[in-house]
């Protein structure tokens, strides 16, 4: 899903990628919107779509594949003719698949095989493309090993960002973009590592960065829920010594008891194996004394 998220930004960021792709010329970038939409009868969203009011140009439906599936293009041809059937756009069009590489891609059926013939479905392996833009960099650095998103390729693709993206909006968006490509394809690095890593000197003054700062400050609050709790600190107090909304706090404070509700259910099983009541509280991260409080409940039932 992180996958299909950042290539929707991208395709929303710089639509004429879809164009260097097809290798055809990327100005008709500029007679299509891009969305993604939803085909109701199957309550299933296309992941991308490229409409026109041009009836010359073709419709685009765009999907992009990471990882295997034997059923996609049974899937993928049900949406698009659903979509037809239900939008009745009056014009031609063309499927268009982003499969990460070829290895993933499952067979043919034999009876679409036509569609490919007459080349109403077009494959793509994004592994195999040249990165040549700074669009089919990001790409690139997407379906790239971890150990080859070297910072010498990050800060190559920055830099060219800066020298050939002209409008200040875009080129914020595609750094930002450039950024979240890289968390995620390190999610078990802090900001700092990636920081000092890539040399993203200047990620900290995106609103992306803010975001996830932000973030990462109210985890850090909500961390600090339960031992307040113990200290017999009240919802409202809780609201105003971490500054924030008295219903967050609550909710917070009914996902807490949850997890605690689903911890001593397990218990009597736990007991059964032969487990002490300190090594449940150590196993469960719960107090001794609520731990013995419910062996105690136990053992009067």
């Amino acid at each position: 899903m992180k996958t299909d998220n950042l290539f929707y930004q991208l395709f929303q960021t710089l639509p004429e990628i879809l164009f260097e792709l097809l290798e055809e010329p990327t100005y008709r970038a500029k007679d299509y919107q891009f969305t993604s939409i939803e085909v109701k009868t199957l309550s299933k969203t296309i992941d991308a779509v490229f409409t026109t009011n041009n009836k010359d140009y073709p419709i685009y439906f765009v999907e992009v594949q990471f990882q295997r599936d034997t059923d996609f293009y049974y899937r993928l041809v049900t949406e698009i003719y659903m979509y037809l059937g239900q939008y009745r756009p009056n014009q031609t069009w063309q499927g268009v698949v982003l499969w990460a590489k070829r290895a993933i891609e499952p067979k043919i059926p034999p009876e679409y095989e036509p569609l490919f013939q007459q080349n109403l479905i077009k494959i793509i392996y994004l592994d195999e493309i040249e990165p040549t833009s700074v669009g089919l960099g990001i790409i690139d650095l997407l379906v790239a090993r971890e150990k080859d998103t070297t910072p010498e390729k990050v800060q190559l693709l920055t830099t060219k960002a800066k020298e050939t993206i002209v409008d200040d909006t875009v080129q914020r968006n595609i750094i930002e973009l450039i950024e979240k490509v890289i968390i995620y394809k390190f999610p078990k690095k802090s900001n700092k590592e990636l920081e000092e890593m890539f040399g993203l000197s200047e990620w900290q003054q995106t609103q992306f960065y803010k975001d996830v700062k932000l973030e990462g400050i109210q985890e850090g609050k909500l961390k600090t829920i339960p031992g307040l709790l113990k200290l017999g600190l009240s919802p409202e107090q809780l609201a105003t010594a971490l500054e924030l909304d008295l219903e967050f706090i609550n909710q917070e404070i009914t996902k807490l008891k949850g997890k605690i509700e689903g911890k001593l259910e397990s218990i009597p099983g736990l007991l059964k194996l032969g487990l002490s009541a300190e090594q449940l509280a150590t196993a469960l991260e719960l107090d001794l004394e609520i731990i013995q409080q419910e062996i105690d409940k136990l053992k009067t039932n």
